[in-house]
């Protein structure tokens, strides 16, 4: 089943999940965000990657390009996980997701009233997508460049703990729901 425009009459709201006003929330996402990076961060003090920033810093070119090709890359990474949420709203709804920021999140949004799997895939697609591609792509590099790849797979992983708590509170909840997701706001609608 795909994604409906209006919401059937019989339908109420059930749950109302606001990622950057319900402070509560806001807390437990980032902090469950902080949680997952820094456990993700550990290998990386293992690693000679930090030793190898330090050691290069007599010639700065070598120190300063992997920093900054990790910092343009986290920023493309923010657009491309939220245009693999937009292609899975176009694909189940039939129309582009509207983009957004709102200074603490970035987001694809969408009208549309999604039935529970396709809006638990919508959710998880940006993490699995990138996930495997990063992954891969840690064989291919190696020296500095493996940890510029890894701490982009971090911020993948990480920065999608919103997606994660959004995945685990509708899996808990009957699989007739419908969910309307305006970027920040999932509002969950079941039958009566």
């Amino acid at each position: 089943m795909n994604a409906v425009w209006e919401l059937p009459f019989y339908y109420r709201l059930v749950c109302r999940l606001d990622l950057q006003n319900d402070k509560r929330l806001v807390f437990l996402v980032n902090g469950l965000c902080l949680l997952i990076g820094v456990i993700m961060l550990i290998p990386l003090f293992f690693s000679k990657f930090l030793y190898h920033l330090m050691e290069q810093t007599e010639n700065l070119l070598d120190c300063s390009l992997p920093l900054l090709v990790l910092g343009f890359s986290m920023i493309v990474y923010m657009v491309l996980h939220e245009w693999i949420h937009g292609l899975c709203i176009w694909y189940f709804s039939g129309r582009k997701a509207n983009y957004g920021f709102t200074g603490l999140y970035a987001f694809a949004a969408s009208e549309a009233y999604f039935p529970k799997k396709p809006y638990i895939i919508i959710a998880l697609a940006p993490i699995v997508v990138w996930g495997v591609i990063l992954t891969v792509l840690l064989f291919f590099v190696t020296d500095v460049w493996f940890w510029v790849v890894y701490l982009i797979q971090v911020v993948n992983i990480s920065g999608a703990a919103g997606d994660l708590y959004v995945t685990w509170r509708l899996s808990k909840l009957p699989k007739e729901i419908l969910v309307r997701d305006s970027g920040v706001v999932m509002e969950v609608y079941s039958a009566e």
